[in-house]
């Protein structure tokens, strides 16, 4: 139950590859309809088409356009003949005791990123990334350890979603009765990297997601994380329109400056601005405010008034998050009697605290914790060979 499917032993070269084949997962329906009107789709015969392999691909998961059993042999052909369905590839699997799933995935390049699957009771909810790495440097976080490679493509976005439903074996069989229950049933945009700083290629792979003709979650079903990129959330909210989280951490500027370092360009205040105007704020639809505890930093009685103080006039709820270690972590978590503390005198103010059970951390797959294992060994392996006199 725990180990790997499969070791990951094979680097790649780190150049994405010239494509001569257009991949279909990631098209908008617009582009997707432009694409199959330049491979010799007649422009009358477009829309259709678009629903046809949008259905096969998303709803259905089909990745042989032989298999579209309502195109003709001839369109099949033309369909093969210019286009690919390609998701990212799983290096490895590990499942936790508690049925907690990271994946290991391979994207083009030889870039790898961590998704994670959380299983719940009434829920299952798959944590997936935007970024390979992350530029903020959140002196919490693990994944911010690790530097920014590069953007991921909305179908590199939308394939850790089509992946996870192929572990699952969660894609529905023509004929077969309709399965209630979906396994996953909630994506968070809180993996790797910033979501908000790869905007365009988040909304695409995310209208993708929440079609209602393929993978169809609705948008309540997807909240986006961000650590305070002002600029853009009132702009997700139009354009996206999914649930609103907030990675804040702290209840002053001067430590919200050493734990999440954009606040030195967007503080508190200004952050705090944008919120309360954002569209769509209702008891309904409130903002989540993510609170990693650190013992000493962060978790004091007085740092809860002053949160409670900070967020009137929003509706909000706050996640109160243990701190998940990793190795080397510079803090600590709180201790269980700190947390519920802090969470009482929220609650007493009148917002919902949930307090997060730590999901995954036998395989490194918490909140915070996300960072490639391939990265990790390479650099390992490197400090080995220095200390031996090889390198």
């Amino acid at each position: 139950m725990t180990a790997p499917i499969t070791q990951d032993v094979l680097t790649l070269p780190r150049k994405l590859p010239l494509a001569d084949k257009i991949n279909i997962v990631g098209l908008t329906r617009a582009a997707l309809r432009d694409a199959l009107i330049a491979a010799g789709t007649p422009e009358k015969q477009a829309k259709m088409r678009v629903g046809q392999v949008w259905q096969w691909v998303y709803h259905w998961g089909v990745r042989d356009f032989a298999l579209m059993t309502n195109l003709s042999k001839d369109y099949r052909a033309l369909l093969a003949g210019n286009f690919t369905i390609e998701i990212p590839e799983v290096v490895t699997r590990q499942i936790s005791e508690d049925g907690t799933r990271k994946y290991l995935v391979r994207i083009a390049g030889g870039h790898e990123v961590e998704v994670v699957y959380i299983p719940e009771t009434d829920r299952g909810t798959l944590c997936i990334s935007s970024q390979v790495g992350c530029t903020l440097t959140c002196s919490f976080c693990h994944t911010g350890t690790q530097k920014l490679v590069r953007n991921l493509t909305a179908g590199e976005i939308v394939g850790q979603v089509m992946l996870a439903r192929d572990d699952l074996d969660e894609w529905p069989v023509p004929g077969a009765p309709k399965e209630e229950v979906r396994l996953v049933s909630n994506i968070v945009l809180m993996g790797m990297g910033e979501p908000l700083y790869n905007f365009e290629n988040v909304r695409d792979a995310m209208n993708i997601v929440m079609d209602g003709e393929g993978i169809a979650l609705g948008r309540r079903r997807i909240t986006l994380s961000t650590s305070g990129v002002v600029p853009e959330i009132a702009r997700m909210a139009t354009e996206i329109g999914c649930l609103l989280a907030v990675s804040f951490h702290a209840t002053t500027d001067e430590v919200r400056d050493q734990l999440v370092p954009i606040n030195r360009r967007w503080n508190i205040a200004t952050l705090l601005d944008a919120l309360k105007a954002y569209p769509n704020l209702s008891n309904s639809e409130r903002i989540t405010f993510e609170y990693v505890m650190l013992d000493g930093v962060n978790d004091s009685k007085e740092d809860a008034h002053r949160l409670v103080k900070l967020l009137e006039g929003i509706p909000a709820k706050v996640n109160l998050i243990p701190f998940n270690e990793w190795p080397g972590a510079p803090y600590k978590r709180s201790s269980g009697n700190r947390i519920h503390a802090f969470a009482d005198i929220l609650y007493h103010a009148g917002f919902a605290t949930p307090i997060r059970t730590p999901r995954g951390e036998d395989i490194m797959a918490a909140c915070g914790q996300l960072k490639s294992a391939t990265e990790r060994a390479r650099k390992s392996k490197a400090e080995i060979a220095a200390e031996a006199g090889l390198a």
